[in-house]
């Protein structure tokens, strides 16, 4: 790290803070200081940025495309920028070199802070200001900003809504209408390809007496000139909305949504508003929060990882989800991966089911899109998108990566060919209802989702010549330098477990309702001819077998006659350190070099099949032979390696996770693909991996199960946990397991440890002992 830059985590492990300054840190710390409330983002950058310094305030949902590049969403203006001129020179900390600089964030309050001390001409000047995205008013933001100034100097405030706006492939947002009414600026603009209307209002307003001169108003910019003799302190309080045609709901003009809520907001201040917000993350904080004993470092990054999942999840809408990159910008078309539900909706699950519900409600509700992306391609039934935007529509193209030495697209078959996605998507929403006992989600969408993820592996699906097995050809795993490989074995085993799934949820249904899913079926032409055939396809679905010598599962046909070097010898290969891994002429290609956690991950996911030793296996084998080139890995090993008796690599593996945002040296590009940004799969990894794998936490269809292994650098493990609807807390120390039971449950929580099940009653607090 630059010695004029020092990261901390702050006094109580609630801070991220950054002292001094560095330039070519602008882009980490926009990532690391990010703000967000699911329904905006807002970059931790300064108030006097621009475009140029990627401020972006993010709005998740609403997409735009210019001309042939990428569909991507939309930043919005920014209605927070503030900037102080001394003497005409406009302070800056990339054009003026600050005396000291401070920025941080209160994990706490979802709260940023920046304190910047410049000298000109021989005047000192303190900037101090903090600002939030309102977890209460998720459409409202705002800012608090102070002026300290020591000495003799002609002074310039410019405030008001930046127009100018950071887009990877924009300018997205045209038509711009600036006009003032009562105080409140107002910037209208709409999309460039659909017109999707978006407003911004903003208030700004003096807090103390200030020799503030005549306010100027210039488009959507205000301005204020004095002078200043001695000491002066100036604090200017703003506060803004930003809406856009996802916030209607039958509004007909969001213009004046936006100036009403406005006028609400300004009357009750910042400080009423900023309490709101207090209250809301307080409220998340007491159900999220893992307290951790014995270890500062690791307490940090874990508070950290959950602050960004609750940043950016969708508290208030079913119809957003997480995107890959959160929502700290456009990388990755602002789309919606698998990750969201392999890596982050266990968190959600296990803390707050509203939201995990939500992300399973997107799903239901872009049905439509998967089924046309199947239709596509020549299938029935669902094919989820690997890049998912609005609708279901997959924004992924066929040339995503370009190659460095030829500067030509390459053709990628992630969009194509990557089938495991609709499993992730059927095995989330069988998941869901397994842990939340929440039935009424199959009946409103969740079944007819498992149906035709089914329906659409079947039809994709050969038969042996010998007519024997079903076998799943031509297809990409989690892996993605292998891609066109048969019978990936992620893939294979996830597809039978939705499949039996779907299957068994029929089941259920018919059981408890017989009339009502007699009508459901019919609606959605399910027989019993086709559940049958479903039932053959999942039983005689071709599973590659642990080698009954060694254990190890192959991860495709044909994977152990690659030539099997290892990863130091690959990376002797490289000539450009941006170069691509993978497809048709990629150095990993024709090698057992994997990307990410694939068989490995299968063996986690489905630990009911796998035994312990055969996890080992395939551990040791895959683990050296694994790059880690995807943020979705490292937690995958760091997991299994717990359930293998390897507690102390697995915490290493966690730290790689929970840090990956903290310390900014992920993967900044794929071929010459910019892929910065926050990793919310990595955040929710790091949760998963201290209360799955080091707490040992199995939420069961029928009990929650314990199986704690403590690295040896924790002394003990504190955390909450919401299952069947019943809420408890969890401490677990070198010698015993204590469940508080929370006294509002209505019903007992059955908890399984070593062998022995116990009914823990409403208000009870329960021992397990253990070694």
């Amino acid at each position: 790290m630059n010695t004029s830059e020092e990261r901390s985590a702050g006094a109580d492990d609630w801070t991220v803070a950054v002292n001094g300054w560095d330039p070519e840190k602008v882009t980490h710390h926009g990532n690391l200081f990010l703000l967000g409330n699911g329904c905006m983002g807002y970059r931790g950058t300064l108030e006097e940025f621009g475009p140029d310094e990627k401020v972006g305030i993010l709005i998740p949902g609403l997409y735009d495309r210019v001309g042939d590049a990428w569909r991507e969403p939309v930043n919005a203006p920014n209605a927070l920028f503030t900037r102080i001129a001394i003497n005409g020179k406009w302070l800056n900390p990339l054009d003026i070199k600050p005396d000291a600089h401070q920025q941080s964030l209160d994990l706490r309050t979802a709260t940023h802070r920046r304190l910047t001390r410049f000298t000109v001409d021989g005047v000192r000047v303190l900037l101090s200001a903090e600002r939030f995205l309102s977890a209460d008013k998720v459409n409202l933001m705002a800012m608090q900003f102070v002026i300290e100034i020591q000495g003799q100097a002609e002074v310039t405030v410019e405030t008001g809504i930046d127009q100018r706006i950071w887009d990877l492939n924009g300018p997205h947002l045209e038509g711009f209408s600036a006009s003032q009414v009562d105080g409140t600026l107002l910037l209208e603009s709409s999309t460039h390809e659909k017109g999707e209307p978006v407003a911004v209002a903003e208030r700004a307003l003096w807090q103390s007496k200030v020799p503030v001169g005549s306010e100027t108003v210039d488009g959507s910019m205000r301005r204020w000139q004095f002078s200043a003799d001695g000491s002066v302190s100036l604090a200017l309080e703003k506060v803004a909305t930003v809406h856009t045609s996802l916030d209607q709901h039958g509004v007909t003009d969001i213009d004046e949504l936006a100036c009403r809520e406005l006028a609400v907001a300004s009357e009750a201040g910042y400080k009423k508003l900023h309490a709101a917000h207090r209250e809301v993350w307080e409220q998340r904080w007491n159900r999220a929060d893992i307290t951790i004993d014995g270890d500062r470092e690791g307490q940090n990054a874990l508070r950290y990882s959950i602050y960004q999942l609750l940043s950016a999840a969708p508290f208030h809408s079913e119809h957003l989800s997480i995107p890959a990159r959160a929502l700290s910008g456009q990388v990755y078309k602002g789309a919606i991966f698998w990750d969201t539900e392999i890596f982050m909706l266990p968190f959600f699950l296990a803390t707050f089911p509203e939201v995990a519900r939500n992300l399973v409600r997107y799903r239901i509700h872009t049905l439509d899109g998967a089924k046309e992306k199947a239709r596509e391609y020549g299938h029935v039934g669902a094919f989820y998108p690997w890049e998912g935007q609005e609708g279901g529509f997959d924004a992924c193209t066929l040339f995503n990566v370009t190659d460095v030495f030829t500067h030509r697209p390459m053709r990628t078959y992630f969009r194509d060919k990557q089938i495991h996605i609709s499993g992730d998507v059927a095995w989330a929403v069988w998941r869901y209802v397994q842990v939340t006992g929440d039935h009424v989600l199959l009946w409103s969408g969740g079944f007819e989702v498992m149906l035709e993820c089914a329906r659409f592996f079947l039809s994709w699906a050969y038969r042996t010549s010998d007519d024997k097995h079903f076998v799943l050809l031509d297809v990409t795993g989690p892996d993605e330098y292998h891609e066109r490989v048969n019978n990936n074995a992620y893939t294979n085993y996830l597809v039978r477990h939705c499949v039996r799934a779907m299957l068994e949820a029929a089941r259920i249904m018919a059981e408890s309702d017989p009339e009502k899913f007699s009508e459901l079926a019919s609606a959605l032409g399910f027989n019993d001819a086709e559940r049958d055939c479903l039932q053959d396809f999942a039983d005689r679905l071709h599973l590659p077998q642990p080698n009954p010598r060694n254990g190890i599962i192959e991860q495709f046909d044909g994977y152990f006659q690659l030539e099997d070097c290892s990863l130091d010898q690959l990376k002797g290969r490289i000539i450009d350190p941006n170069e691509y891994l993978g497809g048709g002429s990629g150095l990993a290609t024709t090698t057992c070099i994997l990307k990410q956690a694939d068989t490995v991950l299968a063996t986690f996911l489905f630990d009911d099949i796998f035994s312990p030793a055969q996890k080992e296996a395939n551990w040791n084998f895959y683990e050296p032979r694994t790059e880690h080139g995807s943020s979705l890995s490292a937690c995958v090993y760091s997991l299994v390696a717990t359930e293998i008796g390897k507690p102390d690599f697995a915490y290493e593996y966690f730290l790689k996770t929970a840090t990956i945002d903290l310390h900014g040296n992920s993967k900044q590009h794929v071929g010459t693909l910019y892929i910065g940004g926050t990793h919310p799969a990595a955040n929710g990894g790091a949760w998963m991996v201290a209360v799955l794998g080091f707490a040992g936490l199995n939420l069961l269809p029928d009990q929650v199960r314990f199986r704690p292994r403590l690295p040896s650098q924790w002394n003990g493990l504190c955390f909450s946990f919401c299952w069947q609807g019943l809420l408890a807390s969890v401490s677990i120390d070198n010698d015993v397991i204590e469940v508080h039971a929370d006294p509002t449950n209505s019903s007992p929580i059955p908890c399984a440890f070593d062998g022995t099940l116990q009914h823990c009653q409403p208000g009870q607090v329960l021992s397990l002992p253990f070694v």
